[in-house]
């Protein structure tokens, strides 16, 4: 995919998010709240552009409430996200009282994304809870993954983490090889590892399906999260900067929601 595609399909997927949202715009702001958290958002320049990084989609925002929810059990655990755009997620957890032992945000390794996701995390260091470490690093989806493994502790049994989290990241179709070999490396082989995995549903339906074809071929199951009506309306308790229950009851109803484990 050469770069004019992938300014083309950028355009398509924020056209088709808005059209989701009934033409109300993506969350694109220089900063957004969630709760005790203040996050920059990447500058609209260069590989941020081309990415989608320098908005903040619905997905995000989801997982975050499920995680407000204690709907991911992470406590004690190794988490690693890819694509963290703003790192809310991951920096949200490590707020909690029960937080990972280690959260690791990662992004495409370019200097205004990554220098953006890193301030992000420093700036906020002050609301992570004390026995939760924190690490910023670049990656590409794909490469070798032997630096973000060395971030566990040595004594990680079974190696891997425990939790990998993808927010908004199944549209571009040609990554979907190079993301679940990413997958593949990263997650933990234990019975209780997981993939937690928020689309939103501008992504087309047969897209997020080869994604999980592609899990499959490696040994991955998703189960998918059908919520119910009552389950689309917004339960987050925090508050999140310049949208209210009708607006994100809106974006959670917009989204797919999967969770990958290991094959038995």
């Amino acid at each position: 995919m050469n770069i004019d595609d992938d300014h083309r399909d950028a355009e398509d997927i924020l056209s088709e998010s808005l059209a989701f949202l009934g033409g109300q715009p993506v969350i694109d702001d220089n900063v957004v709240t969630y709760g005790p958290l203040s996050l920059q958002i990447a500058s609209k320049e260069g590989k941020a552009n081309i990415l989608l990084a320098d908005h903040l989609f619905s997905p995000a925002l989801y997982l975050a409430e499920r995680i407000e929810r204690g709907l991911l059990p992470v406590r004690g655990s190794a988490v690693i996200e890819l694509g963290a755009g703003t790192g809310l997620p991951s920096l949200l957890m490590s707020t909690r009282p029960d937080h990972p032992s280690l959260a690791v945000v990662t992004d495409y390794p370019d200097d205004n994304i990554l220098g953006n996701l890193k301030k992000n995390v420093e700036h906020n260091r002050p609301t992570f809870q004390p026995g939760c470490r924190i690490e910023c690093a670049g990656y590409e989806w794909g490469a070798n993954a032997d630096a973000l493994l060395k971030l566990l502790p040595d004594n990680k049994s079974p190696p891997g983490y425990d939790i990998v989290i993808l927010s908004d990241l199944l549209h571009f179709r040609d990554s979907h090889d190079v993301l679940v070999a990413s997958i593949r490396s990263l997650l933990s082989r234990s019975k209780d590892s997981r993939v937690h995995v928020s689309a939103g549903k501008y992504t087309h339906r047969d897209v997020c399906d080869n994604f999980v074809l592609k899990g499959q071929d490696v040994g991955l199951v998703f189960d998918e999260i059908h919520a119910g009506p009552d389950e689309t309306q917004w339960k987050g308790m925090m508050e999140v900067g310049g949208l209210d229950n009708e607006a994100l009851s809106i974006r959670k109803a917009n989204c797919y929601y999967w969770v990958g484990r290991w094959a038995d």
